[in-house]
């Protein structure tokens, strides 16, 4: 009954319906007046409080809960945004001054033969929405940068065959492969790095990219597959 007196109210041409549909929006969605000032300031101790009880949870549970599942000196860690997902079998190590986004997935392959190794270096940044699927090892030498949405996929999680991909097999040893990002190189939004790839010393990866084959030092790459678009001044 309920439901045939709503469509009742939408679809009836009748004045009175219309006007009962107008009062039922308003019943339903009541607003409260903006006081000039008041409602201003009101905002800004809502950010205030938002970001005291943000920090505080950073420094006092976030933080300390993740460098207890990581090795290495971790020192001033900066770990925004909550906590990242840990799965399966993976060895964390990070160095110093390292930022990380809590929106990040770190992902160890399960069936290997040994524990995989995710290897964090000094000054390095892990932005928002980065996922790592890590075979035998990925390093992030130091003061590599990472922007969001970043996909580092060692392992593909299945195989090539139709048939055992139905029976839920596991990808296979050529599949996978290690990554390594070398010192000073930057990777833009959304890019996605394959297994195998070295990422040389100073390069950047252009957002949206999908590098399947080692970038130089020194260059900038771009496209699906991405290819070198400009060499940069080497730094003495």
């Amino acid at each position: 009954m309920t439901e045939n007196l709503k469509q009742w109210l939408k679809s009836s041409d009748s004045p009175f319906a219309k006007s009962l549909f107008q009062i039922a929006k308003l019943i339903r969605n009541p607003q409260m007046f903006v006081i000039p000032g008041f409602h201003a300031c009101l905002y800004k101790l809502h950010l205030l409080v938002k970001t005291i009880f943000s920090e505080l949870l950073r420094i006092f549970y976030f933080t300390p809960i993740f460098k207890s599942q990581i090795k290495g000196s971790k020192r001033n860690l900066y770990l925004y945004s909550g906590i990242p997902q840990i799965l399966g079998q993976l060895d964390i190590t990070c160095q110093d001054n390292s930022r990380i986004s809590g929106i990040s997935t770190f992902c160890g392959r399960s069936h290997g033969l040994n524990k995989s190794q995710l290897i964090i270096g000094n000054n390095v940044d892990i932005g928002w929405q980065n996922s790592f699927s890590v075979a035998g090892k990925i390093v992030l030498q130091d003061d590599v940068r990472l922007a969001g949405r970043v996909f580092l996929a060692g392992f593909p999680g299945h195989p090539l065959n139709s048939q055992r991909r139905a029976l839920g097999e596991p990808d296979d040893d050529s599949q996978v492969g290690d990554i390594i990002i070398e010192q000073g190189a930057w990777v833009g939004t959304g890019a996605t790095i394959l297994a195998g790839v070295t990422v040389g010393k100073g390069a950047i990866v252009a957002a949206s990219s999908v590098v399947t084959k080692d970038v130089p030092a020194n260059t900038i790459v771009a496209g699906n597959p991405a290819k070198v678009v400009k060499k940069l001044e080497s730094e003495s």
